[in-house]
């Protein structure tokens, strides 16, 4: 009994003992930490470092991220510019194509001009007898039929004689003494018809103008 007793407080003075030592060296460490003050700044040198790639990697990755932006706003700005381009080139090709569908025929009238200038001058040609008269006739119902198919299809006389002098309708050939006031810059003779194709102008009229 004494024996157990005498083995029980060897080992509480042992682990006293222990404790002691371990309490001793802790308090060692820190005093050495705070009397070695490089010792500090190593710690914090090694915190630190630890944060530097971080941020540099941060850094590195907001570069990117300003890069990618310019290069969006400057394709974005391509892209915007590309879209008005092609919507200006469908808009000049549907104008272009109703230009076309509008005067769709204009070099056809144009050509038929000559043959409505022939047949009036057939129809000013004097004849005698039946047989010329009713050749003459039969050449006045060509020329109706023609001038009301031109009619019928956009082409017109261009108003000249007695009228004001206008170049973009007239083509002054000649020029004669205005006998008064009223028939200055007017025109006094039509020597050829003018013709026009819906707005356009297909042939000025050829004219005398009186000065």
């Amino acid at each position: 009994m004494a024996q157990d007793e005498a083995n029980k407080q060897s080992k509480e003075a042992a682990k006293a003992s222990d404790s002691a030592a371990t309490e001793a060296e802790s308090t060692a460490k820190a005093d050495a930490t705070q009397a070695d003050p490089s010792a500090q700044a190593t710690a914090s040198d090694s915190t630190t470092d630890a944060t530097k790639p971080a941020d540099d990697a941060l850094q590195a990755a907001l570069t990117q991220v300003a890069d990618l932006k310019q290069q969006l706003d400057k394709t974005s700005d391509q892209y915007l510019r590309a879209e008005a381009e092609i919507k200006n080139i469908q808009a000049r090709n549907k104008k272009d194509q109703a230009a076309l569908s509008k005067y769709d025929g204009q070099q056809l009238a144009h050509d038929i001009l000559p043959v409505l200038d022939n047949l009036e001058r057939a129809m000013a040609i004097s004849v005698e007898g039946e047989q010329g008269e009713s050749l003459k006739k039969g050449i006045e119902m060509v020329q109706q039929h023609l001038t009301e198919a031109l009619t019928r299809n956009g082409v017109s006389e261009i108003k000249a004689e007695g009228e004001k002098f206008d170049p973009n309708f007239h083509q002054a050939v000649q020029t004669v003494p205005a006998e008064n006031d009223d028939q200055q810059d007017h025109v006094a003779q039509v020597l050829q018809k003018g013709y026009q194709f819906k707005d356009r102008v297909l042939r000025p009229a050829m004219v005398v103008v009186a000065q």
